[in-house]
């Protein structure tokens, strides 16, 4: 073995040598983590705009069985790969016939999200396992799965959890794959290093391979460690990357080029979509516009200061992130001058560093971009612990378990006593006994950690947070569809056993991404384009029907088929009376009412 490999060997870096079962403890996981992100997984509507939109692409997937070109309400959509669309698409198939309908629904929808979180756990166990020892896994997996940020993108449709563990299992292959020698095992860490990079990109572009690279290459050019990287595979790594990834993008530049003569985003049947111009096919639209205009420009309106994702890395890893400093601290033991003992910790703290660096430089900001950090901020912070709990070092987990303390009162108070926003002001009734609950759970779990900490029984004050937290989560699930206010689904409950084949269902000034998903079909949309804006231009032989202004839709409702329509509850009787249209009111939310032309 070289010097140079000696210093990124498991000798390195002291990893606790046990002869404990891999499967045993993986099974054991398995099974308490599919109970921890499968609970409560249906349990409230869907949310608007990400879940309506990442449920009713793979719905129009499976309904009409092309798993090339994505579409939303029917147009084409091509901001994100379609790696989720596709796994939501075939799971709705597969469970549609099982269970006597088209497969749709809370818990099918938000599956994926909760697989990949529970993948991403047993990674962070093993990787913590690999580079520490068997407690370091044991509680980096913990501390991964009760971060905030972390459980509560288990419990939402987007891609940012499955590109965020895709991404994370590339660097975890990589340290370490690149601590073990030539053979076998090397050999089938790299390839998943290529694989989950493959995965990622098909997830959400090529931030997919790009981040991994990037902090892979700083961290053998700034540690010298170009002659551990040996083999590293890279020809068939590639293949194998590019086997993965190539086949749906060429597929989709082919189905998709420019079509000169085409409106984008030009003017279409009756809206102004900003401009005019050509179809500039889905190359144009997915390398340009998603990935280098999203980054250097401010045209997708989510412009926040540089610092912005600061806040987001420390209140993300809530409760952990009272020995965030601690565990850096003890990982870098010795600083700069030491870093050959710490390769592996440096390599972590790159990856945080470095993720949070590029996002923060991007002129398109948004909380979820930062979350493939948190299973590297998992495996320190769980070293830190694994170290802690074994050497009985309290003094600084004495700090953090107060400051957890103070900040579980805090909320506690402001659970039980602070006031509601005027407009969900009428939920209290319905909120009051949650809001007690959260206030004595917070507040109980505090001064259970007090009493711990004073009588010195700092493990027990670690347990009392882990459980108060894990108590605070759960809860949470239960409340937080009381919140929806942009949720159409007691309006399509209503609608769907009228509506028949013949019907037209529109929404106007508005699209709410979740009534075509529980209506399972497409609707009209009035005087609105936003992100639909590319899909309408690109095929407006296609479109002009359901995407209309103000007079094509009052030539529409007065028609003499039946027509619904659902309208903002802040204007929608002047809408109706300024033109004389009839209407009759058959169900309401806080936020849209739902009108018919005539009875049926």
């Amino acid at each position: 073995m070289t010097s140079v490999q000696a210093a990124v060997s498991p000798a390195s870096s002291s990893p606790v040598s046990d002869n404990a079962s891999w499967g045993r403890d993986l099974v054991l996981l398995t099974l308490a983590l599919s109970l921890w992100f499968g609970l409560f997984l249906g349990s409230r509507p869907l949310n608007n705009p990400d879940e309506g939109r990442y449920t009713e692409i793979p719905r129009e997937m499976a309904s009409t069985g092309d798993y090339v070109t994505p579409r939303l309400n029917g147009v084409k959509y091509f901001e994100k790969p379609p790696l989720v669309y596709w796994l939501s698409a075939l799971t709705f198939e597969v469970v549609g016939p099982l269970a006597g309908t088209d497969g749709v629904n809370e818990w099918t929808a938000r599956l994926w999200g909760a697989v990949f979180a529970l993948v991403g756990g047993l990674m962070t166990y093993g990787a913590g396992r690999a580079l520490y020892g068997r407690a370091t896994g044991w509680w980096a997996a913990l501390v991964a799965v009760t971060s905030i940020l972390y459980y509560g993108l288990s419990r939402i449709i987007l891609l940012d959890m499955v590109v965020a563990v895709t991404m994370a299992g590339a660097l975890f292959a990589f340290i370490v794959g690149i601590r073990e020698p030539a053979g076998t095992r090397r050999r089938w860490l790299f390839m998943a290093f290529y694989v989950c990079m493959a995965l990622a990109t098909l997830t959400k572009g090529l931030i997919g391979f790009l981040l991994p690279c990037m902090v892979a290459f700083v961290w053998l050019l700034v540690f010298n460690q170009w002659r551990a990287l040996r083999p590293c595979y890279p020809i068939v790594g590639m293949l194998v990357l590019l086997a993965i990834a190539a086949p749906w993008h060429v597929l989709a530049a082919l189905r998709n080029p420019s079509v000169d003569g085409l409106v984008w985003p030009g003017y279409a049947h009756g809206l102004d979509l900003h401009g005019a111009g050509q179809d500039p096919g889905w190359m144009w639209f997915y390398f340009v516009r998603e990935h280098f205009l999203r980054f250097t420009t401010t045209e997708h309106g989510r412009v926040q200061p540089a610092w912005f994702f600061l806040p987001i890395l420390v209140g993300g890893l809530f409760p952990w992130t009272v020995f965030a400093g601690q565990s850096v601290w003890r990982s870098l033991a010795g600083g700069w001058r030491e870093r050959g003992r710490h390769l592996e910790a440096w390599f972590l703290v790159l990856w945080i560093v470095l993720i949070v660096a590029f996002f923060s430089k991007s002129q398109s900001k948004l909380i979820t971009y930062i979350s493939p950090v948190f299973p590297a901020a998992a495996v320190l912070i769980g070293h830190y612990l694994a170290q802690a709990w074994a050497e009985r070092s309290w003094r600084g987990m004495h700090a953090g378990l107060w400051v957890f303390a103070g900040l579980a009162l805090a909320l506690a108070g402001a659970a039980a006593f602070f006031p509601l926003p005027a407009k969900q002001a009428p939920l209290e009734p319905q909120l009051l006994p949650w809001r007690f609950f959260v206030g004595a759970v917070m507040g109980g779990g505090a001064l259970a950690v007090i009493l711990c900490l004073r009588r010195g029984a700092v493990r027990g004050a670690l347990i009392g947070l882990v459980v108060t937290c894990v108590v605070f989560f759960a809860a949470a699930n239960l409340v937080e569809g009381l919140f929806n206010e942009r949720s159409t689904k007691s309006l399509a409950a209503v609608l769907k056993p009228r509506l028949q084949p013949a019907d037209a269902v529109f929404i106007v000034n508005d699209y709410a991404q979740d009534l075509p998903v529980y209506l399972g079909r497409t609707v009209s949309v009035v005087n609105y384009a936003g992100e639909l804006t590319y899909g309408i231009g690109a095929e407006p032989q296609k479109t002009a029907a359901r995407f209309m202004g103000y007079d094509a839709f009052f030539g529409h409702w007065r028609e003499p088929g039946v027509a619904y329509a659902v309208v903002r509850t802040d204007g929608y009787k002047k809408f109706f009376a300024d033109v004389s249209a009839p209407f009759a009111v058959i169900a309401e939310t806080p936020r849209y009412v739902l009108v018919v032309n005539r009875q049926p």
